[in-house]
């Protein structure tokens, strides 16, 4: 993974994550609310959410260890919310999964459609075997999403997250390359048929 690796699927382009993004990764990451399971503090400030852009980035840094995209509206540019494939560990051919949105973009299906796209891209293009999920228990609505994308629950972590001054169990999920289903599969596309690279 020299370029990084821009995808889009029919309502969403997935791009690379860059210092003009720090506004809106604020908007979404500054509310503690909304990022009340994502499993650090929210952000305070724009340099808060410039340190993060920057985090993001550094993960395409030699010894590669993921891919973190921006998610926008194809007809409408603008971040609206993020998802990544992280810590990958090419030896045992897995990685981890992670994702959030912004609350006015809740409830539509981008969330899915964008994992969608980069768990294909995971087992096709890093050939991963397994992909990896920790959630919180009580983050319902995101059980429910991986569930319906396949991922089976193994087990629960006890006390495995530490955010808002304590300690949280977080539920272990993960989905195999070998259950990836051909009708959660999808080929994601740029301005042509398969992989775009920039």
């Amino acid at each position: 993974m020299v370029d990084f690796p821009a995808l889009a699927t029919s309502r969403l382009t997935l791009r690379e994550i860059v210092e003009s993004d720090a506004e809106n990764i604020l908007r979404i990451h500054g509310d503690a609310e909304h990022m009340r399971w994502f499993g650090s503090d929210p952000i305070g400030d724009l340099d808060g959410a410039a340190k993060l852009v920057a985090t993001f980035a550094s993960w395409r840094k030699e010894p590669v260890s993921g891919a973190r995209w921006a998610v926008e509206l194809r007809d409408q540019p603008g971040l609206i919310g993020t998802c990544g494939l992280f810590r990958w560990n090419r030896n045992w051919r897995s990685c981890t999964i992670g994702y959030e949105i912004a609350p006015a973009h809740q409830g539509r299906g981008y969330v899915k459609e964008a994992l969608k796209a980069i768990i294909t891209w995971g087992f096709r293009e890093l050939q991963l075997n397994r992909i990896e999920a920790q959630v919180h228990p009580d983050n319902t609505a995101s059980l429910a999403l991986l569930e319906t994308l396949g991922f089976l629950q193994e087990g629960r972590q006890r006390e495995a997250g530490y955010w808002a001054g304590r300690h949280h169990d977080l539920l272990q999920y993960a989905l195999l390359n070998a259950q990836w289903s051909t009708a959660n599969a999808v080929s994601p596309f740029a301005a042509a048929d398969g992989f775009a690279h920039r």
